[in-house]
């Protein structure tokens, strides 16, 4: 046996307990998805196929998952600090413009 290299039963319990919580995992995430969003198969064979060891979790990823947005859709405007938004700028730029000065002057 000298220079094989094997798993001890500790090692085959970790690579089934990661297996099977990836699986839970993907699940999850499966069940959570918005159904309009999933791609490639309806959504209940997702749930099916996230059942199967390491492959179900890799298609879901790579096949089926909802893709994140990549920023706002058309016609929405983001979310901006206050410092960048032009609109806030004006409107503070004109509120100190109306006020008097107090230069405290005699």
């Amino acid at each position: 046996m000298r220079g094989r290299l094997t798993l001890g039963g500790v090692g085959k319990v970790i690579i089934v307990v990661i297996v099977v919580v990836l699986s839970v995992y993907t699940l999850f995430d499966v069940l959570a998805a918005d159904r309009r969003r999933v791609r490639g198969l309806p959504k209940p064979l997702w749930a099916v196929l996230a059942l199967v060891p390491l492959l179900g979790p890799a298609f879901w990823v790579a096949l089926g998952r909802p893709q994140a947005p990549r920023g706002p859709a058309r016609g929405q405007r983001r979310t901006l600090a206050p410092d960048d938004d032009p609109d806030f700028l004006w409107r503070l730029d004109r509120k100190r413009r109306q006020k008097p000065d107090d230069d405290g002057g005699s």
